[in-house]
């Protein structure tokens, strides 16, 4: 199954199976915060109530603390376990009060980590691709940190991105290259051990010493490997521009607080719609982060080939049908939101 001995296994799949069931209570208890509580959009300030009063960890910490659009669009492993770590470590640690200590050298520190791990990955032995796959996570880790670090400074709550700085074009950079460390990884331990079906048998020959003796010989293809490697790569890339498309488009169209009074109470339907919900449900799924995750979850089961065969294509489609329901999501709320605008214009 997933590797010697059984036991190791056993609780692997008991720990996958309750870190599911966790992910899964805090999506119940997101879709309640949304809806009996009010979001801080950083104009309410005299709120009568809010999540705070009810919640047992210090706001601060709770990943339902401050819900915004990129929140509720990120995986679940980043919102509800590592960035909660971050900033329990920064509370400890105080690293974004240290001047020396800046977003931007996080990001390219990051990077480094990204590349021991490609290299862990690229080896024969399973021990040292498993320490590859902690290694990537404490690179997902830092990413995490470096965002929280820019933010802190910026006295900005919650996840947000913000496009067009220089900033958020390092950490994509950044990010782009770990990826790149890790494929490149993946792709020399499938060179070195190719799959079953990665040897192609040439003519027999036999030897000359002794003609009752057949010899095989055997060529590996690496085609076949790059093949599918490439397909992965343009999965990853393909959620990754579209993940944070839609992430612009929302936080302009929900969290935009230059409007009128009238359009801010439509953002906030919005908002709280289960369509919307259940498009940020799916992105949480198929965006680029979490399928990294599910890449290493494989490979830490040394089920690496069979991970990247089973996507190859079905892939695309699941990827292709999240972004078609997404972009008729935006299509309508934008249709919405012009056809009040214009219904008030003609009532003045």
């Amino acid at each position: 199954m997933l590797g010697p001995p059984p036991q190791i296994s056993k609780i692997m799949v008991g720990l996958l199976v309750l870190v599911i069931l966790f992910f899964l209570f805090m999506d119940f208890n997101l879709h309640l915060r949304i809806h009996n509580y009010p979001i801080d959009r950083g104009i309410n300030d005299n709120l009568n109530f809010s999540y705070n009063d009810v919640s047992w960890l210090g706001y601060n910490i709770s990943p339902l603390g401050d819900v915004t659009v990129k929140a509720i669009l990120l995986d679940h492993t980043n919102y509800y376990l590592f960035a909660p770590l971050v900033t329990i470590l920064d509370n400890i640690l105080h690293i974004s009060e240290f001047p020396y200590i800046t977003p931007n050298a996080i990001s390219f520190f990051h990077v480094f980590v990204a590349i021991a791990s490609g290299k862990c990955i690229a080896s024969d032995s399973l021990s040292y691709r498993r320490i590859g796959v902690v290694l990537f996570e404490i690179r997902t880790f830092l990413d995490d940190l470096d965002g929280h670090v820019a933010r802190a400074r910026k006295h900005i709550k919650g996840e947000r991105s913000e496009v067009g700085t220089s900033g958020y074009f390092i950490d994509g950079i950044c990010d782009g290259l770990g990826c790149i460390a890790l494929l490149i990884g993946a792709f020399f331990y499938l060179k070195n051990n190719p799959p079953r079906g990665g040897y192609v048998q040439l003519p027999t020959v036999v030897d000359s010493k002794d003609s009752n003796v057949i010899m095989y010989k055997g060529k590996v293809t690496m085609q076949k490997s790059a093949v599918v490697i490439s397909c992965f790569t343009l999965q990853l890339l393909l959620s990754s521009l579209a993940w944070n498309r839609y992430i612009a488009l929302y936080q302009d169209l929900l969290e935009n607080n230059n409007v009128s009074e009238e359009e801010f109470v439509k953002q906030i339907i919005v908002f709280k719609s289960p369509t919307f919900f259940i498009v940020a449900f799916f992105w949480r799924i198929v965006n680029v982060h979490n399928i990294t995750h599910l890449f290493l979850l494989a490979i830490f089961c040394d089920k690496m080939w069979e991970f990247l065969k089973f996507i190859q294509y079905i892939g695309y489609g699941i990827l292709f049908s999240v972004i078609c329901i997404t972009e008729k999501h935006v299509i309508d709320t934008r249709i919405s939101s012009s056809i009040k605008s214009i219904l008030r214009v003609q009532e003045v």
